[in-house]
Order: structure tokens, then C-alpha cells, then sequence
């Protein structure tokens, strides 16, 4: 294998490691559109912004909630938000739409 070759394997992987590290160093989508997509896909049933109150639906935490979970960081949110729920529609996001949610929900992190 070249060295190359070798690399080009490496720097995917050491990307995505950087990403899950760390909840906020590295936001790959954009917090705003994702607060855009929150509130037209979530807030019904979530309080998506950062301000006292509830969610809609008793069962919903709310998005700083959510944020503000021990261990959060982008990629185990990714893995939360590609994987179905009982209490939760089956809403599919993917490619920037999934990263703009994955950044805005960080973004409320305390």
C-alpha cells in the first residue's frame, strides 16, 4: 500500500474522530439553518429554543435538554437522530440537513 494511499484511509477517519471529541469544537453543519429546520420539522412537539418553558408533548425533552445530556457530542447525537423511536415520528434527516440539527442542538450547550 502506498503511503498515499495510507493517508488518504487516515484523514476520513481522524475527521470523524475530531468531530465525536467534542460536542462544540467542531460544528460541521450550520446552527442557524438548523434552528430554521427545528422549528418547521420539531417544535411541534419540542421547545427548540433556548428559553424557560416546555415542550408541547410532556414525553419531548427539550432541544437544551437534550443538549446539556452527559456525553452528547455530534456523533452520538447523529447516531440518536438516524435511529427510530417509539414516542418520536419517523422524520429522516440527512446530509446538511442532519448537520445543521447536529450544530444548532450543540449550539445550546451550556
Amino acid at each position: 500500500m502506498s503511503r498515499f494511499v495510507g493517508m488518504a484511509r487516515v484523514a476520513p477517519a481522524a475527521a470523524i474522530l475530531a468531530i465525536a471529541g467534542s460536542g462544540q469544537a467542531a460544528q460541521v453543519g450550520s446552527a442557524q439553518q438548523g434552528l430554521r429546520l427545528a422549528r418547521a420539522i420539531c417544535s411541534e412537539c419540542h421547545l427548540v429554543v433556548k428559553e424557560a418553558g416546555r415542550s408541547n408533548n410532556p414525553a419531548a425533552p427539550t432541544f437544551v435538554a437534550i443538549a446539556n445530556t452527559r456525553g452528547l457530542t455530534a456523533a452520538t447525537l447523529a447516531s440518536a437522530l438516524q435511529t427510530s423511536h417509539k414516542a418520536m415520528p419517523n422524520v429522516i434527516l440527512k446530509g446538511d440537513d442532519l448537520s445543521d440539527i447536529i450544530a444548532y442542538i450543540l449550539s445550546l450547550q451550556d
